[in-house]
């Protein structure tokens, strides 16, 4: 009986190519499986149209925007997701929803193998095989540019030899990865930390040094999930795509940095995110607002370890899943609206207002009305620093007893 294999395939020359080769070296029939989340560019028909032009016997688009948008994006600005406090997963969020459609795949046409085109280098091909491992352990896995050395002068040679009907004269000196929550840009002249990016690199945002009128937006959470712009009601998907045009024009969400990758080098690279950035930003400070101290505090050790699960391909994992539990415990009184000012490359929060504040004025302010107690501070100020003081008189008597 002849395997069958499902391809995450993207349209380009490394999956283009891997169909004929793993239809040869595993006598295998290929599956193309193409996701849509909202990576844009070529159209997706075109994509799968060339899939079986390439030689699959079958090829499939999954429009997955709207789930990546709702589930996977928004979770992140729950758990406020910036790995290395910078990076906002742009990468890593996708790499999951696109193993549970590989895996779905699978099990629709009856496949045993499960192919994916990343590198022995780069992170993805944990994400995707830790994904596959919880999701689909029976499942086998090949990398041909892993697997069997596959570099690009082979894969342009294997192409012309079998007449595939893709374009291989151009080559961006960039590795280019992106989708509705952002892009990611390495390799060619980055790969020297000294450069400095160009604006020919970006696409999802314009110059921020660029003179231009602000932009003012209010996004409405609720229960921690963004929810609206400008009090207009908006899909996942709508909402982010709006905000990737609007924080986008004003330079916002440009990020360059040299990252720890799970397979232990350092990597140096660019991000653009600007939905991302702004709604982490705007989350955040409705959380300041919501969120008693205590909780507020353990959370942000609870983000950072999400970000890192994320990151490292275990969206899957239970420690994930239950650190996501009391995320989301934490979400319930996350309503309301913040307004921010899009300018110059930032994101400025101006205002911030729910009903479910815990920001009292009249305890805050210093004016007339002032409901703020001052005569308990004196003694709550000695017995807090009680435990100072007797340390500081331990010091010194032991300090006299050895004189």
């Amino acid at each position: 009986m002849t395997e069958k294999v499902v391809l995450a395939y993207s349209g380009g020359l490394d999956t283009s190519v891997a169909i004929p080769y793993l239809a040869e070296q595993l006598d295998a029939e290929v599956i193309a499986v193409a996701i849509d989340v909202g990576q844009g560019g070529e159209d997706m028909e075109v994509i799968r149209q060339r899939a079986l032009g390439c030689g699959a016997v079958a090829a499939e688009v999954v429009d997955a925007r709207e789930e990546f948008a709702a589930e996977y994006c928004f979770p992140a600005v729950a758990a406020n997701a910036l790995y290395m406090d910078r990076y906002p997963l742009v990468s890593a969020l996708s790499r999951p929803l696109i193993v549970k459609h590989l895996v779905a795949a699978a099990e629709k046409h009856g496949a045993t193998i499960v192919s994916h085109g990343c590198t022995g280098k780069g992170n993805d091909q944990v994400r995707f095989e830790a994904g596959l491992a919880a999701l689909a352990p029976h499942l086998k896995v090949v990398a041909p540019a892993r697997d069997f050395a596959w570099t690009r002068d082979k894969a342009i040679a294997f192409a012309e030899e079998k007449h595939l009907p893709i374009d291989v004269t151009k080559k961006s000196p960039y590795s280019i990865d992106q989708n509705l929550w952002g892009r990611a840009v390495e390799t060619g002249f980055l790969e020297d930390i000294w450069n400095g990016p160009i604006e020919d690199i970006y696409d999802y945002t314009q110059n921020p040094a660029e003179e231009r009128e602000p932009d003012e937006v209010v996004i409405t959470f609720v229960s921690g999930k963004p929810v609206a712009l400008d009090g207009v009601k908006k899909s996942a998907f709508e909402l982010v795509k709006e905000l990737n045009e609007r924080a986008g024009a004003q330079g916002i969400g440009r990020i360059d940095m040299v990252e720890d990758r799970l397979v232990g080098i350092k990597s140096r690279e660019v991000y653009e995110s600007p939905a991302g950035i702004t709604l982490i930003a705007a989350h955040m400070e409705l959380e300041n607002v919501t969120i008693e101290r205590e909780q507020a505090r353990f959370k942000r050790q609870v983000d950072q370890r999400w970000g890192e699960l994320v990151y490292d391909g275990l969206w899957f994992s239970p420690l994930k899943n239950s650190l996501e539990a009391f995320v989301n415990d934490v979400q319930t009184h996350v309503t309301g609206e913040v307004r921010l000012t899009l300018h110059a490359g930032k994101a400025t929060v101006t205002g911030r207002r729910s009903e479910a504040s815990l920001y009292d004025f009249d305890l805050a302010t210093y004016d007339e009305g002032d409901a703020f107690d001052q005569s308990n501070a004196r003694g709550f100020v000695e017995l807090w620093s009680l435990p100072a003081k007797l340390a500081a008189a331990r010091n010194e008597r032991i300090k006299a007893e050895a004189e």
